[in-house]
């Protein structure tokens, strides 16, 4: 955490083409987690690191859309707090954004991607299934969804975001599905990550959920249809 803490806060410091600013999410976590976060940005005393926090787990969807709807300036990032992928790719994901893109998926997935250290097994077959699930929505040309990293064009997040309904893991399908159906650009970019053992995706409990999550997605998309702008 304190690791992951401190490349962040060097990250908002030193990176030279934009101004930068760090918005992290509690999402009513039960440890010390959010006390941890809030002496690191106290001691700091740096305006351009806040932490958001409400007392109930929502979901990582419903943490990351919490990020984004209170994040200011013309780019959001998102990243998981683990750094699995480190904070110099954004520039690859800018690039994309550069020639076009209204959103950059990170892709551990396409040519160019490095995976250093891989995942268990198990994982990588509740990928695989997953996958077939996510093409079953309607979500085809992205081979990667679930990679933690992505860049937006602020008004793309805003309005994306704004729509969401899956508060947990599989929300990333929704978001790039939304993207399309509201006519944004969706790009997938290689990136560099790490399986770092940290994930509070469980086999049974949250694999099921996001198996279940995405076929609801399937399902409404099938019944009611792309959304529209």
């Amino acid at each position: 955490m304190e690791d992951s803490l401190r490349s962040i806060a060097s990250f908002v410091a030193t990176t030279e083409e934009v101004a930068v600013d760090a918005i992290f999410v509690d999402d009513g976590s039960p440890d010390n987690t959010s006390e941890i976060i809030n002496a690191f940005i106290t001691d700091r005393d740096d305006p351009a690191l806040r932490l958001l926090r409400y007392p109930v787990n929502q979901g990582k969807g419903y943490a990351v859309k919490t990020g984004v709807l209170a994040a200011e300036g013309d780019l959001i990032l998102m990243s998981d707090a683990d750094l699995s992928t480190p904070l110099a790719d954004w520039s690859k994901l800018k690039s994309a954004i550069d020639a076009g893109a209204d959103v950059a998926c990170g892709s551990r997935a396409v040519r160019g991607a490095h995976i250093g250290k891989p995942p268990p097994l198990h994982r990588r077959l509740l990928s695989r299934l997953f996958n077939l699930l996510v093409r079953a929505a309607g979500v085809h040309g992205i081979r990667d969804t679930q990679c933690g990293f992505k860049l937006f064009r602020a008004e793309t997040a805003k309005k994306v975001f704004g729509q969401m309904r899956t508060k947990r893991f599989a929300f990333d399908v929704e978001l790039i599905a939304l993207a399309r159906d509201l006519g944004y650009r969706v790009a997938e970019v290689p990136v560099n990550w790490d399986y770092c053992g940290h994930s509070t995706v469980r086999i049974f409990s949250s694999g099921g959920r996001m198996l279940f999550d995405v076929f609801m997605l399937a399902l409404r998309r099938k019944v009611f249809g792309k959304h529209k702008s």
